[in-house]
């Protein structure tokens, strides 16, 4: 087995099912096998994995873990894994016929973190080319990624401490990095990430962001280093916005424009960047004094 792809996933049987079908239309991918790790699901999750398996295109593995955690979902899915490679992937994707193939040849040496662009389109019927605007310098997001295994097990995988949104993935790629891992971006393994306007609405994006800000403690307490610091906003002059740009009258207009049908479109998505962006950081500094 060359590349376990692991699927963690929670109450989203229909992202699944078709996730799971367009590994079906693989082309020059060598062996691989589907690891669907369902993280406490009250749906249909588990018969779409089974009749999927049942079909026999490809090897499916379903895996239980009950407690809502997606670093331990994940690291499920490794211990499940018999492939040189795990690729991680989210629930809502659909995998380009070449995605599978265009992993397996980035990895030219045996110490690389391959991550590809992720395409976030509105519906399952936008399927455009990447662009220079989906690249990205992240050194691991769980939407798109593939890593040795005998890597993630050497760092032992995903840290479980991280129990709600956010920087689960960003704090195990220090761990990699530290290792020795290296980074490399594969244009050709391209993702399409489906976004629906209708499901990503502001009450969703605003409690992955106050989750997101909550985590930021648990990444700096364990890696308390300025590129971290840096990264999760934590440091004095990004943390000052918070007190004198996002006072709560303005954080309360940026919310109205945001879900106003009146306003135009870019208006409503630069609200929104706003009123996220200010949650983040007040979030976030409370989180610190806490």
């Amino acid at each position: 087995m060359r590349i376990s792809v692991v699927i963690a996933t929670k109450d989203r049987a229909s992202y699944v099912e078709r996730a799971l079908g367009s590994f079906e239309t693989q082309t020059g991918a060598p062996p691989f096998e589907v690891i669907v790790v369902d993280n406490g699901s009250s749906d249909d999750t588990k018969g779409v994995v089974e009749r999927q398996a049942a079909r026999a295109v490809y090897p499916v593995t379903y895996v239980y873990e009950g407690e809502p955690n997606r670093g331990k979902a994940r690291n499920r899915g490794i211990e499940r894994a018999s492939g040189y490679l795990v690729l991680f992937c989210d629930d809502d994707v659909i995998a380009p016929p070449g995605y599978l193939a265009a992993h397996d040849a980035a990895h030219t040496t045996s110490n690389l973190v391959v991550n590809g662009p992720i395409l976030n389109v509105g519906s399952y019927d936008e399927q455009p080319k990447p662009t220079f605007a989906n690249y990205s310098r992240a050194f691991l997001c769980t939407c798109n990624v593939s890593i040795p295994k005998h890597s993630l097990d050497a760092v032992g995988g995903f840290d479980e401490m991280f129990h709600l949104y956010g920087w689960e993935d960003t704090e195990l790629g220090v761990r990699l990095r530290e290792a020795g891992m290296r980074w490399t971006f594969a244009w050709d393994a391209y993702i399409w990430h489906i976004k629906p306007p209708a499901e990503n609405t502001l009450e969703v994006e605003t409690r992955k962001a106050m989750e997101k800000a909550r985590m930021a403690r648990r990444f700096i307490e364990k890696q308390p280093s300025p590129r971290v610091r840096m990264a999760t906003g934590a440091y004095p002059v990004n943390l000052m916005r918070a007190k004198l740009l996002f006072p709560d009258q303005l954080l309360a207009l940026y919310a109205g424009i945001a879900t106003s049908k009146k306003a135009p479109p870019f208006v409503r998505a630069l609200a929104r960047s706003r009123f996220l962006d200010g949650m983040y950081l007040r979030e976030l500094t409370r989180t610190l004094n806490g």
